[in-house]
C-alpha cells in the first residue's frame, strides 16, 4: 500500500504500524514527533498504529544544538 510520508509517496506493506515505519527508516523514535492525518500519535500508540493506504504521515526529528 501506499502512504504518503514527509510529502512523498511511500510503499509500506499492509500491517505496518508507526514502530516498524520508524524500524524501517532506521530513525530513533525517542527523538522523533509523529503525525499521522494532522493528528498526533502518542509515542506509546506507535506500536499499536497500523497505517492505511492513502494515509498522510509527518515525522519531525528534533534536533538539539544552540
Amino acid at each position: 500500500m501506499i502512504i504518503h510520508l514527509n510529502g512523498e509517496s511511500h510503499e509500506v506493506a499492509d500491517g505496518t504500524t508507526v514502530a516498524s515505519l520508524i524500524e524501517e527508516l532506521g530513525m530513533r523514535p525517542e527523538l522523533l514527533a509523529v503525525e499521522r492525518n494532522r493528528d498526533i500519535v502518542p509515542k506509546a500508540a506507535y506500536g499499536e498504529e497500523k497505517l492505511r493506504d492513502g494515509d498522510v504521515v509527518e515525522i519531525v526529528t528534533f534536533v538539539g544544538g544552540g
